[in-house]
Parts: C-alpha cells; structure tokens; sequence
C-alpha cells in the first residue's frame, strides 16, 4: 500500500523529521517524540485526575488533558535531547468513546464524560429497545445497525450515544446549550488546529454512520432518527489519516512549536495501538493489556458478532478495517489490588516522582510484587480471579459483573492474590480469544503484546501459557499507542508507507507456552467461565440498583 498523496509541500524537512505523538489515556498523558521511522527521541509521562461517581459516573476535566500535553511537551523540549524544529506534525492517540460538550467557541460546558461511564444504559436500551427482541435489542433496529454500520449500541451505556442520551434527558440544559459533541481526541484537534472534525474511525461508536463504503462515510438519517441524535451537534466527518492543517499560533505558542507543524486527525486508543504494535497486515495479531484490554487485527472485510460484542469497523489506516472489542478491567485491576487493598496512599506518595505516571515508589511496589508472585506455583493454589471491577464488555456484555478472588484460603499470600489478578486477567483474554479465533476461522499465533502490562515478563508468560499462544513483546510496549500516532502521521504526510510499519518495531522478547502448565490452565479456564455462568444472577441482584 502506497502512502496517500497528503504531504503538505513547501514546508521543509529537516533530517530527522518527527512527530509529537500525544497518547491521552485514563490515568495518565503520555507523549512521545518519534521520528517518521519509529524510533523514540524523547518521552515523558503527565498524570491526570479522575472522578468516579457514585452513581455510575466517570468524568475528567478536559482542561486538565491540554495542560498536561502543554507541560509534557515543554518538559521535553527543555531537556534538550528533542529539538522543536525536527518536528514536523503533531498526532493524538486518546481514550476512545468519550464525550466532550462544546460550546461555539469549543470551551467544554461540563466535565468529559469517559469511556467507563455507564449513566446512559437505561437510555441505550429505551432506544434499543424494540418488537421480536434479540439481547436487549429489537430485532429490526439490531439488523439496521449491524447492516450499516457493523455493530451496534454498548447497552452497558458506556458508548457516546449513552453518553449524549443521558445528557438529553438528565441534564437538557447543558444537552441544548451544546454546539457540538466530541470525541477526546477530536476535542484535542480542535484545541491544536482550530478545525472541528471527527473522522471516520473516531466517530464509529456513536453508532450512527453507514460504514459499508470505508472511502466514503456518512451519517445515516435512518440511524440519526433511530437513535434521536440530532445531526447539527455532531462534527463533519473526514478520512482517517487527514492532515488538518498547520497548528493554530496559540497552541503553537503554547506547546513551543512552529506554526508550520501539520495536525493529523489520530486515532482511539485501540486504533492506534493496531498500527503502532506493528501487527498491520491482515490477521497479524496484538493483544493490549492497558488500563482496559483488547485482542485485535486488521480483516479484508465487514463482520460482526453481536452476541459477544465485536466487529470490524473503520481502521486508522485508511481503507482497511479492524476487528475491534474491548474489556473494561486488565491493568487497572492490579493497580486496584495495589493502590486500594495491599498498600495505602500514604505508602505510594513516598518518594513518588510527579512526573511519572504512578510514581516511582508505585514502580518501585510493582517490582516488590511481581517477585512474590514469581514465587508462587503456575495456578496460584487454585486461587481465581475474576477482574470484571466495573462490569464486561466483551465477550459478554453485561455492567452488573463485579470482580473478586474465588477459593481463598488461610495459606493464601499477598504473592498469591498477585498471581491470580494476573491470571486472572489472562483467563478473561482467552475467554475473549475464543471468540476472536471463531469470528477470524482461523489461529492466530503469533500475538503480538503491548500495553503496561507487557511491561512484566511474568505477566507475557502467564499470558502465552494461559492461551497457548506464542507471545511477542513488543519494545517499549506503553508507547504503543504513541507510535501508532507517529506512524499514522508519517503516512498521512507522506514520508511512511503502511508496508514499512511492521519492519520499524522491534519485538524485545518472545514467550513460548510451557507445556507443564497446559493441563492445569485448561481445568482453571473453565472453572472461571463457570464463576461467571453460576454467579451472574448474584451480580445482577446485588447492582441492580446501581445499573437502573
């Protein structure tokens, strides 16, 4: 595939040419400066808060996210190890299925609400809901969604169509007082470029754009009508990979960078880290193991399986799709185990640098936990558990889950509930890998993994014996996600093309499945299926009030 012809001519390019890639995640901004060729001149890590409610809310505060991109990026040109004028564009990869409230003049009008909040879902499923009911869904609007935009509505409420819907009946005055509502990262190119736009792939889970012709995408007046999005308060949509124009001079002033450095659209999360894990070819493989999870790759074709809530829908390459999904807990839940059961705040704020994203005594505790967990026998001592903290997403859909350890005992250790969160985490991947293998027809091996949590060599391990798959760790997995931003805008701009990603990112380790351990991961595997088949009811019950 040969790059697009969107290279902006007459701007000239210095020899080491770079993107400033912004990665706007859950807990943390982490920027990178990447050369077109993928390799890391500069990174640095700005944390950010977040509000989780009582009610189901998950909210941050978008003025936070452009102040932690402004000093991150000052911090490291200050260093000196990155120099302003090898910086040719700028590209955000950010938390996907987030929803911005803008003014006219683009001021957010409330907090953003996040991809974890779920106050919409009584919302989702009113307008879901229908004749001939299919898991929540009437059959008819299910088959409308499906046929045009391959997928439909999350009816755990946590998608922007949730998020827009809860706003409409809950809070109309801020719902009438919206210009236009935004993904983060298109919120974020508004701030650099001064362009209101969304593009083709960030726009997709708002559930109301026909993507069958992936060159050309537009809203659907059947899906606006159906969903009662109004279309004048969403953004126009452009291509993937669409070069926005030169930065606007105040965000140019505020970054210190030319006014001549180009804007590309980015991507989500999940999209970007398709492309910077270097898995691009169809049916190459990587597995995210972030704040939230995902097991990805690019397909030749438009598929859904609504029953375990994955699709393929819009790349961040333009003209190719992805097989997306995603679970909500992964990562967050040994930072949960960590930060809220084995230690307190007043331990992780000793020695903590600000300016990394946890703090190096946070890192510092990790390493002390992962030693104990080596210690402990593959299987933890039959202790399971069940990472479903803020509900599931896939491959079943359902916010009532909670998560929890299963079968502790008086011999149980601190290494021990260290495991199992890791094992844990592992047994919901291959619950998801299942499906993943049946909706491809094929196996998938290698996978390719990213993300913090593929920062742990225990971790990679538990993970290719659990799915008794071969694991790749990509170098530098955190900036994954950042790379894929870098990538995607040095194809945009001409200077990359999509052939070349795979051979410019390196694989730090491969992990083999050990043999010894198969037999008793299959027996834990089904066992943790059966957790959730026997317990699911319980779960229901006990949050019914919280998911009303």
């Amino acid at each position: 595939m040969t790059a697009p012809a969107r290279y902006i001519t007459g701007v000239p390019t210095p020899a080491n040419a770079s993107i400033l890639a912004i990665d706007l995640g859950t807990s943390a901004v982490k920027l990178a400066v990447i050369t077109t060729r993928g390799k890391i001149l500069g990174k640095d890590v700005e944390p950010i808060p977040l509000d989780l409610l009582p009610d189901g809310g998950a909210e941050q505060d978008p003025e936070s996210w452009w102040a932690a991109i402004i000093r991150g990026t000052r911090r490291m040109l200050e260093q000196g190890t990155v120099s302003a004028d090898d910086i040719i564009g700028v590209n955000v990869s950010s938390q996907w299925s987030g929803t911005v409230a803008v003014d006219e003049r683009g001021k957010p009008l409330r907090p953003a609400i996040i991809w974890m909040d779920s106050r919409g879902a009584p919302h989702v499923r009113r307008v879901a809901h229908g004749f001939m009911p299919i898991e929540g869904y009437g059959a008819a609007r299910l088959l409308t969604w499906v046929r045009l935009t391959g997928g439909a509505p999350s009816l755990s409420g946590k998608d922007p169509l949730g998020h827009i819907l809860y706003l409409q009946s809950e809070h109309p005055d801020v719902y009438r007082a919206t210009h236009k509502f935004l993904e983060p990262k298109d919120w974020l190119n508004l701030r650099l470029s001064g362009r209101l736009a969304s593009s083709y792939d960030s726009i997709t889970l708002h559930w109301v754009t026909d993507n069958r012709n992936l060159q050309r995408i537009n809203y659907d007046e059947r899906l606006l009508q159906m969903t009662g999005l109004p279309r004048e308060k969403l953004p126009d949509l452009v291509p993937a990979a669409t070069v926005l124009g030169p930065l606007q001079p105040e965000a140019a002033r505020a970054l210190g960078l030319s006014e001549k450095v180009q804007v590309v659209t980015g991507a989500p999360d999940i999209l970007a880290a398709a492309v910077g894990s270097g898995a691009v070819r169809d049916h190459e493989t990587h597995l995210c193991i972030g704040t939230s999870s995902w097991i990805s790759c690019h397909v030749p074709y438009k598929k859904t399986d609504v029953l375990h809530q994955m699709g393929t829908l819009p790349s961040a390459l333009p003209g190719r799709y992805l097989l997306t999904n995603e679970q909500e807990s992964a990562g967050i839940c040994l930072s949960f185990l960590k930060d809220n059961i084995l230690f307190g705040h007043e331990e992780l704020a000793r020695d903590g640098n600000p300016h990394d994203d946890h703090g190096q005594a946070s890192a510092d505790l990790y390493k002390v936990l992962e030693k104990e967990a080596e210690r402990v026998p593959a299987g933890s001592d039959r202790l399971i558990f069940m990472p479903w903290l803020n509900g599931e997403r896939s491959p079943v859909d359902d916010q009532r889950l909670r998560g929890g350890f299963f079968n502790q005992s008086l011999k149980t250790t601190r290494g021990h509930m260290v495991r199992a969160v890791l094992e844990g985490v592992a047994y919901n991947s291959r619950w998801l890998f299942t499906y993943v293998e049946k909706f491809v027809n094929r196996k998938l091996e290698p996978i390719r993994i990213i993300g913090g949590g593929a920062r742990s060599k225990l971790w990679c391990q538990i993970i290719a014996d659990v799915l008794d798959r071969r694991i790749q760790q990509v170098d530098e997995p955190v900036l994954a996600n950042a790379r894929g931003a870098a990538f995607q805008a040095a194809v945009a701009l001409g200077h990359l093309t999509v052939d070349e990603i795979p051979s410019l990112v390196p694989i730090a380790n491969t992990f083999e499945p050990n043999p010894k351990n198969r037999v008793l991961y299959d027996e834990l595997f089904r066992e943790f299926v059966n957790l959730y088949k026997n317990n699911k009811a319980i779960f229901a019950r006990l949050n019914r009030a919280r998911s009303a």
